[in-house]
């Protein structure tokens, strides 16, 4: 067995020599190589979903906290994307033959709005020509010449409707309001008199020739009435003739100039010009001006064209002019309406009304032909727009519908545009626990997004991914606006950045946090008006953000200080020991110790703890506690079996415990007090154990050592005190400089151990032991007096 040594302080923490630095200031540095820093397995996925043409492949961009998931997601595709087709140009119109249902037509890149400007002239030109033509000499003398003809000929018919009056011995009466036959005698009608003094048979003669005279009005009726329609028909058709040579000219050019786009074509030429032709008469009413309501009180105007005039507008709903690449839309509030676009209302005389030109767009049309980028938590928190996206996808349209018709709320009558096709990339950015959650309970997930862009949170500290980080430093200096780094500053930097990794082989991608570092910086030299900021000024940023927060790791402090939560630096006991504890209250984590004891005595329940039995520890510490029961059956239950009763607690803990970084303290405990053998209290220790001996690595060492580095500086260092730790967790050390002079003045110590042999020589002084051949153990040893006792309490069951 290797004996136990202390590891030395150069590897405590690792330094970064600003003077090795080979440049001045990140001033000096060029930009980095593809803008983003240290994911290449995220930048390769993101790749292929963006060019994979199959359905599905949409991005689930699986990022932890404060990795730059959304910027790294946002520049990368915003830098691509611009190698790719810019999308066509959307805009509704209406739908002559369906008004409640717009239609879209699709336009070539910006030319929705040159359509627009095309469509507000043509009809206006339309206009001035109707108006124009239909005041014209020529026009005025056809329509008199077609009137006149109708005149002739209703008066050839009247001419011998009167003819045959007069034969019967009546006058016919012709006036504004009607047409009636009346008898008369040489030409001047009978009056009442006259009509009595005649005989009766003469009057029923008068009846009977009136009724045969009456068949033929209505007869006369109907000719005038069919020479009336016959009048309107042909006066339509002059209209319709006359206006159709006014505007075809207008109506070809527009359709010559859009000749390479059928929908513009067929809408132009089949639908307006047809309907323009059909509602002449809507071309000669001007706007007029209507009162709107007001919240105010007062009563405005405004200028309202006739229905007419609106239904030729043009509503553009996606504009492409200007834009190189496909669009990148990155949608912060992902509700129904800002991903599916709405249909706006205008109150109108006490009412709600709504027509095409109120439809908006939405995120979905925005970015249709490109790329949107969603934060999943915020997207699945509206679970309508959840569902509906996922329908937009598997669909491959977008259906932009009243909310209130969606939700089941009664609404009024409104719009229904009929849908736009969808060609989309969706990207996702969120945490990788979202994503299994969503991949094992969300059918649809998985064959939706199958591109997955995994984040790393850390990067191998090389001397090639040291000098991009440096570049990637200065990128943030520029984008942020800061204050470039001295090379003393950017030293302190790489050293803070290796101690978020925890690892002085990596440095961290945890960018949010270095930016944060750099910002608080940037401000304190500020106030030294320094021109860049320097190491000192990063060391005062990380202090006071600790400062800021450390408040329960003082007041901790303070009452182990004062005595009130007990922790031993000094002597040596029987079955007790310093653990050390984490505790993360969000923004801050700091290390704690935690007095352990142990209690041993005949019986057979095994190793109890206390904090198991009173619920107040998690599953990974209760299994940390079941591994040394195997160990001690490895160890010492080869002949007998293993007999006694055992109990561990954490004193003084009043929250819940997990983990299994205590184990390692957990088994020197039972031992010391198996053995009977004191322990030192002036070492601390922390490692997770296996059922075969090996010390295995923990996470939050630094703030462990610190925890209790702390206790060990307020009570007074004696030259004996240290903290015992995993061997494999030597790489993640990046100690405070104090702590790392303190070693250097052999005043405190940090142990690295493999076994729990070297654990047991360190904390007791004694030798461990090794085991022989016959299961026994080196007399005198300290393994050798734990099988002792575990001998006599075997033997006390079988007594």
């Amino acid at each position: 067995m290797k004996k136990p040594v202390g590891v030395k302080a150069a590897n405590l923490r690792k330094c970064i020599n600003a003077r090795e630095l080979e440049f001045k200031t990140t001033e000096d540095l060029p930009l980095m190589k593809n803008g983003v820093m240290g994911q290449e397995r995220a930048i390769r996925s993101i790749t292929f979903g963006m060019r994979m043409k199959g359905s599905g492949y949409n991005i689930y961009v699986a990022g932890p906290p404060n990795t730059g998931s959304s910027y790294l997601a946002r520049t990368f595709i915003e830098k691509e994307a611009q190698k790719d087709e810019t999308p066509p140009d959307w805009c509704y119109v209406y739908d002559f033959a369906d008004p409640d249902q717009p239609k879209a037509l699709r336009l070539f890149p910006g030319q929705a709005r040159v359509f627009k400007k095309d469509m507000d002239e043509l009809i206006s030109s339309v206009r001035r020509a109707i108006s124009g033509v239909f005041e014209s000499d020529g026009y005025r003398k056809r329509r008199e010449r077609v009137i006149m003809a109708y005149g002739k000929k209703r008066r050839v018919r009247i001419d011998e409707l009167n003819k045959i009056v007069k034969e019967k011995g009546f006058l016919l009466n012709i006036d504004e309001v009607e047409m009636m036959v009346v008898p008369a005698e040489d030409g001047k009608p009978l009056n009442e008199e006259q009509l009595m003094a005649m005989s009766e048979q003469e009057r029923d003669r008068l009846r009977a020739v009136s009724d045969c005279l009456q068949i033929e009005l209505n007869n006369a009726n109907r000719d005038f009435l069919k020479f009336e329609r016959g009048l309107n028909e042909e006066l339509k058709n002059l209209d319709k003739e006359v206006a159709l040579y006014a505007v075809e000219g207008r109506f070809s050019d527009l359709c010559e100039k859009y000749k390479n786009q059928p929908g513009i074509i067929a809408y132009v030429r089949d639908e307006v010009k047809a309907d323009c032709l059909k509602n002449i008469e809507d071309f000669k009413k001007k706007p007029h001006r209507v009162p709107v309501d007001s919240p105010d009180g007062e009563v405005p105007v405004e200028l309202v064209q006739e229905a007419s005039s609106v239904r030729y507008d043009v509503n553009i709903l996606i504009d492409n002019a200007g834009r190189c690449g496909a669009p990148v839309v990155y949608e912060t509030n992902p509700t129904y309406t800002n991903l599916f676009g709405k249909i706006e209302k205008k109150a109108r005389y006490g009412m709600l009304f709504t027509d095409f030109t109120m439809i908006r767009a939405g995120a979905l049309h925005r970015a249709n032909g490109g790329y949107l980028i969603l934060k999943a938590p915020d997207l699945l928190k509206w679970e309508l727009a959840w569902e509906a996206l996922k329908r937009a996808i598997r669909t491959k349209e977008i259906k932009i519908e009243d909310f209130g018709e969606v939700v089941g709320l009664v609404t009024t009558t409104t719009v229904r545009p009929l849908p736009i096709p969808l060609n989309i990339k969706v990207i996702l950015v969120g945490g990788p626990y979202l994503y299994q959650l969503l991949y094992f309970y969300d059918d649809n997930f998985a064959k939706m997004f199958k591109a997955k862009a995994h984040l790393d949170t850390v990067i191998d500290n090389t001397s090639e991914n040291m000098t991009e980080y440096v570049r990637c430093i200065g990128d943030i200096c520029r984008r942020e606006n800061l204050r470039h780094f001295d090379g003393t500053g950017v030293a302190k930097l790489l050293e803070y950045a290796m101690e978020l990794a925890g690892d002085k082989e990596k440095l961290t991608l945890r960018l949010g946090n270095l930016t944060g570092i750099m910002k608080e910086a940037d401000y304190w030299a500020l106030q030294t008006n320094a021109r860049f900021v320097r190491g000192k000024d990063v060391e005062q940023a990380i202090t006071e953000k600790d400062q800021r927060s450390n408040l329960y790791e003082e007041r901790t402090q303070e009452l182990i200080a004062r005595g009130v939560l007990r922790v031993e630096t000094d002597g040596m006991r029987v079955g007790e020991i310093n653990g050390l504890t984490i505790i993360n209250i969000g923004d801050y984590t700091f290390g704690k110790p935690a007095r352990i004891t142990a209690n041993v005595s005949h019986g057979k329940d095994g190793i109890v703890t206390i904090d198991r039995e009173s619920d107040m520890s998690g599953e990974i510490h209760t299994k940390g506690v079941m591994i040394l029961t195997g160990y001690l059956r490895e160890c010492f239950a080869q002949k007998r079996p293993l007999t006694l009763s055992a109990s561990l607690c954490f004193e003084q803990s009043y929250d819940i415990i997990d983990g299994d970084s205590a184990s390692a303290a957990e088994l020197f405990v039972l031992l010391s007090s198996i053995a009977g053998v004191p322990i030192s209290q002036g070492i601390a220790v922390t490692g997770a154990v296996s059922q075969k001996g090996e010390i295995l690595p923990i996470g939050g060492v630094n703030e462990k050592i610190k925890g209790f580095f702390d206790v060990c500086k307020e009570k007074g260092f004696t030259g004996k005190q240290g903290v015992i730790i995993p061997k494999p967790n030597v790489r993640n050390l990046m100690l405070a400089n104090e702590i790392v002079r303190t070693v250097k003045k052999k005043q405190f110590h940090v142990w690295a151990i493999e076994t729990v042999e070297q654990g047991i020589e360190i904390m007791s002084g004694l030798k461990a032991g090794r085991r022989r051949k016959d299961y026994t153990y080196t007399p005198g040893s300290f393994l050798a007096k734990v099988a002792e006792r575990l001998g006599k309490l075997a033997g006390k069951k079988k007594a």
